[in-house]
C-alpha cells in the first residue's frame, strides 16, 4: 500500500527564488513552481527490525500450517497459535516447517511494495522504504510505504498507485498454481476447522486448471498456496477505489473530482457486505471517513491509452482477488 501524506500542491508564478522546481511539462499547470522537498533519510533499523520480526510471526505461522497440513488436520486458531508458540520456544527447529509459507507471502508483499517504491523513484518522488506489520495471526497486517513529497501529475499518481498490484499480482500467480499442485485432496476438509477460509475466482480459476474437476470444499490447500491466498486477500483490499488506497490513487488519476463522492459510494456500497462478513463494517466505516480526503494534484492533462488499459488490467485483478466472505467460522 502506498500512503500518501497529508501534503498540498504550492502553484504560483515567478515568485519563488531561488531555484524552485518547475511543475513537470504534463501536469497542465502552466509555467508554475515549486519549492523543492528535501528527502527524508530511512531509519533503515527501523525497517530491518519490523522485517525480521515478521520474517519470525510469518514463519511461525508458516510452521503451524505446516504441521496440521502434515497431518491432515483442519485449520485450528488455538492449535496453530497459542500451543504452536510455546512448542517452537522449545523445539526451534521447527521454523523451518514454515519458511515455504514466510518467504513466499513475504516475497509478495516486497514485490507489492517495492512496486510502489521504484516507481515513486522513477517520478523522483521521495518515498520511504516498506515498513512490515507483524501479526500473530497468519504472521503479518501487510507492509505499506509512506510517500513524504508531492506528487505533481496524475501520470505519476497512478503510475505509483498501480505498480503495486500488478507486481505483487506477478508473484502470486506462480505461488498459487505452486502451492495448489502441492495441496491435498481430502473430502469436505475446506469447510472444517475454525475458520472457512473464503475462495477467490482467481483461485478457483486455477484448481480448475491444475486440479480439474475437483469440488474446491475437497481442497486442502498447501501452505505456500495459503501465502498466495493472503496475497490476493492484500490485493483485493488495496485495490478498493477509495481514499488513499492504491485503487483510490488510481481512481482520482482518471476522475479526480469525482473521487470523493466515488469514495464515498464505494465506501457504502461495504455496508450490505457486513451479511457475508462482519469486518466489511469497519472497514466501511473507516473508509467513509478516511475517503473523502485526497491531496490535491494541479494537472488537466489526460491520462494515455496506455495507462487507460492498465487500468482496466486493474479492475480485472480486483474482480479475480475480491471475495464477499474472506472468513468464516466454521
Amino acid at each position: 500500500m502506498a500512503h500518501t501524506a497529508g501534503w498540498r500542491l504550492i502553484v504560483s508564478s515567478q515568485e519563488f527564488s531561488p531555484a524552485p522546481y518547475p511543475v513537470y511539462a504534463d501536469s497542465g499547470a502552466g509555467n508554475g513552481y515549486v519549492w523543492p522537498v528535501p528527502r527524508t533519510r530511512d531509519r533503515r533499523w527501523l525497517h530491518t527490525l519490523l522485517f525480521v520480526l515478521t520474517l519470525l510471526t510469518t514463519t511461525a505461522a508458516g510452521a503451524a500450517m505446516q504441521m496440521d497440513f502434515n497431518r491432515n488436520l483442519p485449520f485450528d486458531v488455538e492449535r496453530a497459535f497459542v500451543r504452536a508458540y510455546p512448542w517452537l520456544w522449545h523445539h526451534p527447529s521447527g521454523l523451518l516447517l514454515g519458511l515455504p509459507f514466510s518467504l513466499t507471502l513475504l516475497a509478495i508483499l516486497l514485490a507489492h511494495e517495492f512496486g510502489h517504491y521504484l516507481a515513486a523513484k522513477y517520478h523522483h518522488v521521495d518515498a520511504s522504504l516498506p515498513f512490515f506489520v507483524p501479526s500473530p495471526l497468519l504472521g503479518t497486517f501487510g507492509a505499506f510505504i509512506k510517500v513524504r513529497s508531492p506528487i505533481y501529475s496524475k501520470r505519476a499518481l497512478f503510475d505509483i498507485g498501480i505498480s503495486g498490484p500488478i507486481a505483487g499480482f506477478i508473484f502470486l500467480l506462480p505461488a498459487l498454481s505452486i502451492g495448489i499442485a502441492f495441496s491435498k485432496v481430502i473430502p469436505g476438509i475446506a469447510n472444517q476447522g475454525m475458520l472457512i477460509f473464503g475462495i477467490p475466482p482467481l483461485q478457483r480459476l486455477m484448481e480448475w486448471i491444475v486440479l480439474p474437476g475437483t469440488p474446491a470444499a475437497d481442497i486442502y490447500l498447501h501452505p505456500v498456496a495459503r501465502a498466495a491466498w493472503v496475497g490476493i486477500f492484500t490485493t483485493a483490499l488495496n485495490l478498493l477505489p477509495i481514499g488513499q488506497l492504491d485503487g483510490g490513487h488510481i481512481l482520482y488519476s482518471f476522475f479526480p473530482t469525482r473521487h470523493r463522492m466515488a469514495s464515498r459510494v464505494m465506501a457504502a456500497l461495504l455496508l450490505p457486505l457486513t451479511y457475508f462478513w462482519w469486518v466489511w463494517a469497519l472497514w466501511a466505516i473507516g473508509m467513509l471517513w478516511l475517503g473523502k480526503y485526497h491531496p490535491v494534484i494541479v494537472d488537466t492533462a489526460k491520462m494515455s491509452s496506455g495507462r487507460r488499459k492498465l487500468g482496466w488490467l486493474a479492475v480485472a485483478i480486483f474482480l479475480l482477488c475480491f471475495m464477499f466472505a474472506p472468513v468464516s467460522n466454521g
